[in-house]
């Protein structure tokens, strides 16, 4: 089961309700898949069109997406909680695929386009970095945000080429030493960080302020400089490394703080202030 946190949400899709649920441990949104289903088939009976489109996936060998649709209790109809299947976004457009309706082909259409653009990016990465200058235009960021965001990626792709060389894999123990950083020189775990912001699947650094992600950079540096010299060989000496590299940034933040007579970690985030710009709009 997953742990429901008292974090249970509505999301509207073209004017059906489908139910969704943020899994604050996980950090993952989860989607209820018979009102998926209900959506993108018009079917009177969507717990029957799951029952079918479970064992035909199974058939097929598609047992992992079947299996990855864990119960959870949601408001049903009647008001009470109970029991039906979920799916994180991964499984929920894994579904899609399989779906044999006109309103799921614009979904398929977007998959198709994406996968091919990862696939142009792989054969030539520069697409992807004018993909991401696109796309942070027309999110509102200025230029100068953007040069020091792409800066923060050059540096963020320096450390994790440093942590390949010394062992350490990619996913959880990436996300382990990146905690330990984020602690060190911000005080605050990246999990309570992104809580402070009012984040969920956000990217964190998205959504610092210039001094906040000046401070992350200098934190990144110094970690991949002393992880050079330090040559850490195991989990635990790299989450050393990892702390003595964010504590760099930490007094730099401390000083910081000093000059300004105010803390420099920020509540404010860019997702909240263009919301703030719709509504006033």
């Amino acid at each position: 089961m997953i742990n429901q946190k008292n974090n249970i949400a509505i999301a509207i899709f073209e004017g059906m309700q489908i139910r969704r649920h943020w899994d604050v441990d996980s950090e993952l949104w989860y989607f209820s898949v018979v009102d998926i289903i209900s959506v993108l088939t018009n079917s009177n009976n969507p717990q029957v069109y799951w029952r079918v489109l479970k064992k035909r996936l199974i058939d097929e060998g598609s047992n992992e997406t079947v299996t990855k649709c864990n119960g959870l209790k949601m408001i049903a109809k009647d008001g009470k909680m109970r029991i039906t299947d979920v799916a994180d976004t991964e499984t929920v457009l894994r579904l899609i695929q399989s779906i044999p309706s006109p309103n799921a082909e614009p979904f398929k259409l977007w998959l198709a386009r994406v996968g091919y653009e990862r696939l142009e990016e792989t054969a030539d990465p520069e697409l992807a970095i004018s993909r991401a200058l696109k796309t942070y235009f027309q999110k509102g960021y200025s230029r100068d945000w953007i040069n020091q965001r792409l800066k923060s990626i050059e540096i963020r792709k320096d450390l994790t080429d440093e942590w390949d060389n010394r062992g350490v894999k990619e996913g959880l123990e990436y996300a382990i030493l990146t905690n330990e950083i984020t602690k060190a020189w911000a005080g605050i775990t990246t999990k309570e960080y992104k809580q402070l912001k009012g984040l969920k699947k956000e990217n964190l650094r998205d959504n610092m302020t210039n001094l906040e992600l000046v401070l992350n950079m200098l934190a990144e540096t110094a970690t991949t400089e002393i992880s050079k010299q330090e040559k850490p060989d195991s989990m635990p000496a790299n989450k050393i490394v990892a702390k003595r590299g964010g504590g760099v940034a930490g007094k730099a933040r401390t000083e910081t703080e000093k000059e300004l007579g105010r803390s420099v970690i920020s509540k404010d985030n860019y997702s909240l202030s263009q919301q703030s710009v719709k509504n006033f709009k």
